[in-house]
């Protein structure tokens, strides 16, 4: 079965830092593009960096861009999002998502992990 399944989350003080994994099984992970989503309390789930199958392209969204680095370890099937100089407003459930590149139609969804960022 296909499974994504987020890990990491946590409370960290304004500044700090911290490293998100998605580990991924039941589908072929290189064959996907990689996305993280997040979504803060009363808000909606907003897209936030993403990745190609082979890691050679990467995206953030401003909010993030410089202080956020998305990569994965196809060996291992895993995505990872490392946080760092983090802010009170960056504190949401943070989800993965894949989405298979050269086929249509194939879509998933992690359950989340919470971040919470807070003196």
């Amino acid at each position: 079965q296909v499974q994504l399944v987020e890990s990491g989350g946590g409370t960290v003080q304004p500044g700090g830092s911290l490293r998100l994994s998605c580990a991924a099984s039941g589908f072929a992970f290189d064959r996907f593009t990689m996305r993280w989503y997040r979504q803060a309390p009363g808000k909606e789930r907003e897209y936030i960096a993403n990745i190609s199958p082979n890691s050679e392209r990467t995206h953030y969204v401003e909010s993030v861009q410089g202080r956020f680095t998305i990569s994965r370890d196809n060996a291992k099937s895993t995505l990872y999002l490392d946080m760092d100089s983090l802010k009170a407003e960056d504190t949401a459930v943070y989800y993965c998502y894949a989405n298979n590149y050269y086929v249509s139609g194939y879509e998933y969804w992690g359950q989340g992990t919470q971040v919470t960022v807070s003196s």
